[in-house]
This record gives C-alpha cells, structure tokens and sequence, in this order.
C-alpha cells in the first residue's frame, strides 16, 4: 500500500466544483488552505480534508461512518463526508510549502499517525463510499455528505477540459 502524502487542493477546482455541490468545502485563508489525504479507490483519486484539533473531536464517536479520528481526536479528523474526487494535476504537496514550525509539526504528526493506520483509513472510506452508493446513509450523514456520483462525473469533464486546454496550446 502506497505511503499517503498531504496535500493542498488548487482553488480553481474547488471554485470549480462548488458550482455544482454547494457541500464542498471553501478553501479557507491563503495561510491555512485546504488540506488533505489522497486516496485511490476505483481508479478515483479522493481527496479527504483533515480538520485541525478541537475539543469536540475528542467527543465524537470513533465508530461514527463520516470521520475518521487522528490519535482519538487529539491530531483532529479526517472529514470522510467531505471527500472529492479530484485530478493529480490539482493537488500540491503540503510539507514542503509550510513555514510555520509548529503547523508543520502537527501536520507531520497527523501524517505519521494516518500512514501507521492507513489500512483502518482505506477500510472506513470504502465502506462509507459503498454505503453511499447503495443509499444506506442516513439522512443526517448525507446532509452533510458531498454528492459523489456527481463530482465524480464533475471531475471526469474537468481532466478533460484540462488536458483539452493543455493539448491545445
């Protein structure tokens, strides 16, 4: 199993794909954009935010289908409900781009944590995706679930704009 990398989301794609999913997140500010795990399922790159540390990570149940808990909350979540599929050509690695010390540290920590637990990552992210594809989310969860059959649709035509353009110049 690959090694997993973190990464920034370009905010053309999700400027992009907000026109069509309003639950796809906005970029927050230049000094803490978007940050993400990939992971490959059917031949779809996902992109899956983490969400920085807070006390009521610490609360949430670790059996909950949408999030995926870093140290038990302690190094934040993985927002498993928020995942968009995404081209590589969007995505840019995060460490290297990091200055603040103590950002980067937590964002090492939280790489560390999931590469050592990838397997309980993959395994969650594919049976939330599964249960989303077979309607058997509840209506809670799908609230605050990206619409996956149309992003990825979304993301299929935004390659092939892409490389549409890149082939035309």
């Amino acid at each position: 199993m690959k090694k997993l990398q973190l990464y920034y989301i370009k905010k053309e794609y999700i400027d992009y794909l907000r026109k069509f999913d309003s639950k796809v997140p906005y970029n927050k500010k230049e000094t803490r954009p978007y940050v993400g795990v990939v992971l490959c399922y059917n031949n779809i790159n996902y992109f899956a935010p983490l969400s920085s540390p807070k006390p009521k990570h610490l609360k949430m149940n670790e059996n909950a289908l949408d999030i995926f808990k870093i140290k038990n909350g302690e190094l934040g979540i993985v927002n498993i409900n928020n995942m968009i599929p995404t081209p590589k050509e969007c995505l840019i690695e995060v460490l290297p781009h990091v200055k603040d010390s103590k950002y980067k540290l937590l964002l090492q920590n939280q790489l560390m944590y999931l590469n050592n637990n990838k397997r309980r990552l993959y395994k969650k992210v594919i049976v939330f995706y599964k249960r989303y594809m077979k309607g058997y989310l509840s209506k809670n969860i799908l609230d605050r679930c990206c619409n996956f059959t149309l992003l990825e649709e979304k993301c299929i035509n935004y390659d092939k704009k892409e490389s549409y353009l890149i082939e035309n110049i």
